[in-house]
């Protein structure tokens, strides 16, 4: 696995852009893929990262910077590339006439498979998704959860060397969501290399190795998850919840305070002093006449960081990483609002 992450990226994006006429949904993003890594592309709806999986995927042409995938020009030899990847989509495009095993050989045929491998690659692959006692039901009697991992599995159907998983587990409950999390775990175990966009930062936190965050079709951030909760918010996050907001003076804590998010009447304070602030917070409330509806002391996670970067209601004081030049742009391009 080390040697494989030593070798030329699977995805190599240079200056990346895309237009709609004269709408810039992707601006000039440089990033890249390693074999054998999950990596996440994530972003608020409209943020430009479907642009960009279209464009991997060839479905959309490049309109200017580099992208390269397995080394070559998408624009160049889009079927090739094609051909090593597998796609699992956000909307279920599945044949509901026909049956599971159906639906895979069918589809295999896409990749002109021959029809003795496609029955032995659709056996393995029903298998690794535990669908096997579904193999001739009818894919409009699958529940959702079912749905999703046949669409996983189709997509693994020419055993790709890339896989693309836009929003994967969009609209399951979190039983189904889980299980497909498993299989995606076996899929990197076994040095698979995918792209992931999602929606759930969790998902993100669990299953990337490192991610981009895409905001107004620039990259404000990039890293591995954990690192970046280390960056921008410090261990603990200190909810505070008002009947109506109030400002609240910091004044005896606000060497604690690493950063802070304004979310309605709500308040959260980001710190490496979870315990210390709140009993210091608390008693500043009091002294300022200022009615604490609750307070609430949890880790900081993904979700944080990415609110930080993509909220309307960021505050001017966001910290910035030491080498941040790229992550200057996002004070500029959001309205802050002071907490």
């Amino acid at each position: 696995m080390n040697t494989n992450r030593e070798q030329e990226p699977v995805i190599l994006a240079s200056k990346l852009v895309k237009k709609y006429g004269d709408f810039e949904a992707v601006k000039g993003v440089d990033f890249n893929v390693r074999p054998g890594e999950c990596f996440g592309l994530l972003g608020p709806n409209g943020a430009g990262k479907t642009s960009i999986v279209r464009m991997i995927y060839g479905f959309s042409p490049v309109t200017a910077g580099t992208l390269r995938i397995f080394g070559e020009d998408i624009m160049s030899r889009p079927r090739t590339i094609k051909a090593r990847m597998g796609v699992v989509p956000q909307d279920d495009d599945l044949d509901p006439a026909l049956s599971v095993r159906e639906n895979m050989i069918v589809y295999a045929g896409y990749f002109e498979i021959r029809k003795d491998v496609a029955r032995k690659r659709t056996e393995e692959i029903l298998a690794f998704m535990d669908l096997m006692d579904k193999v001739d039901e009818p894919v409009e009697n699958l529940s959702g959860g079912l749905k999703r991992r046949l669409a996983l599995g189709r997509g693994l159907i020419n055993h790709p060397d890339l896989l693309l998983l836009d929003e994967p587990t969009t609209g399951l409950d979190p039983h189904a969501r889980h299980l497909v999390w498993q299989r995606l775990r076996r899929l990197k175990e076994d040095g698979a290399t995918m792209l992931l966009t999602t929606h759930y930062m969790d998902e993100a936190s669990q299953l990337c190795d490192r991610l981009i965050i895409v905001f107004q079709g620039k990259i404000v951030e990039e890293g591995q998850p954990e690192v970046l909760v280390k960056r921008y918010l410090g261990k603990e996050a200190l909810e505070l919840g008002f009947g109506h907001y109030s400002d609240i003076l910091f004044s005896d804590s606000e060497k604690m305070i690493r950063s802070r998010q304004r979310m309605g009447d709500e308040l959260v304070l980001f710190t490496d002093h979870g315990l210390e602030l709140m009993e210091k917070v608390s008693e500043q409330a009091s002294r300022q006449q200022i009615s604490l509806r609750y307070r609430r002391l949890r880790p900081s996670n993904l979700e944080d960081v990415f609110l930080q970067l993509t909220s309307e209601s960021l505050r001017e004081d966001v910290p910035m990483p030491p080498d941040g030049n790229q992550r200057e742009e996002i004070v500029k391009n959001v309205q802050n609002t002071p907490a």
